[in-house]
């Protein structure tokens, strides 16, 4: 089975003034984030605003990542869509490029049966050769793969594991049981890290890694050499940061965290645009409290 770390971020992408993708920031991104905590890179995922990638964009994104990539760093794709035959193709072009793994999302919109996510997903997975990681995040499609659900997917060939962003704590428990211990249980939310490690998952796919990945690597590190009560405190430590980044719509504050430390990844593209001037003055006072920027 494929190991992708405990620490994986989901990268945000760089845009220049003209909204085209800043390759040289990009360049410059995948550096800082190696050297600051990250195992492996989720390119075009919901924080890198892939609703408003084209496919073409996207897979220049996962050839620039595996060029760019040491072989021993994993590339995660995320080629999710509401469509399967859409999400099939893309997956396959996707694993052409060079990734080691791919992020999909649940249908959102259609909203699909339990037996329509099997389908859906065991139809992705048989179209491909690499493993594929399902992404549950109810908030954003108006559908939850539920345990049960979950469970049936573990046990399809190159299903590897799935990014948990439900926030419902009791499911995560029954997808940590009743799954085999080879499927990887990671947490979408930053907040809900330490319940889901401390609970058995594997580690997280992170936002709040842009800017904290060490700390949170700590973090995961303390869990699971049993020193829960160092973990607890750096989890309460960093609580109002791994919340803060999402005082709007993600990525919309972590890429004002990012400009705001001198790491350039430009605007946001339409139609998300910056924060309003109150949110801004909560978050950078936040940052400057965390010593964050300056």
């Amino acid at each position: 089975m494929i190991d992708l770390g405990e620490v994986i971020t989901a990268m945000v992408t760089p845009f220049d003034k003209d909204y085209k993708i800043d390759w040289n920031a990009t360049d410059k991104l995948i550096d800082y984030l190696l050297g600051n905590g990250s195992d492996s890179l989720l390119f075009a995922g919901t924080t890198g605003e892939s609703p408003t990638l084209s496919d073409d964009e996207k897979i220049d994104l996962f050839k620039f990542g595996r060029k760019k990539l040491n072989k021993n760093i994993k590339l995660i794709a995320g080629t999710g869509s509401n469509d399967t035959y859409h999400t099939i193709e893309l997956s396959k072009k996707a694993e052409d490029a060079g990734a080691d793994a791919l992020l999909v999302v649940t249908p959102y919109y259609n909203k699909p049966t339990q037996t329509g996510l099997i389908n859906h997903f065991e139809a992705v997975a048989n179209a491909v050769n690499i493993p594929l990681i399902i992404y549950n995040v109810p908030s954003r499609t108006c559908c939850n793969i539920n345990s049960r659900t979950c469970k049936e997917l573990s046990e399809i060939k190159n299903i590897a594991g799935i990014k948990e962003a439900s926030g419902d704590l009791k499911q995560i428990a029954e997808i940590i049981r009743d799954c085999n211990k080879d499927f990887k249980v990671y947490s979408g939310n930053d907040g809900d890290t330490f319940a889901i490690v401390t609970l058995g998952g594997t580690g997280v796919i992170s936002v709040a890694s842009h800017i904290m990945g060490k700390e949170i690597k700590q973090m995961i590190n303390f869990i699971k050499t049993g020193k829960i009560i160092e973990a607890a405190d750096l989890h309460k430590k960093f609580l109002d940061i791994f919340y803060g980044i999402f005082i709007t719509t993600n990525p919309i504050p972590i890429k004002k965290a990012l400009n705001l430390k001198g790491i350039n990844v430009g605007p946001l593209r339409p139609p998300l645009y910056e924060m309003d001037a109150k949110e801004e003055e909560v978050f950078s006072k936040l940052l400057l409290k965390y010593n964050m920027i300056k």
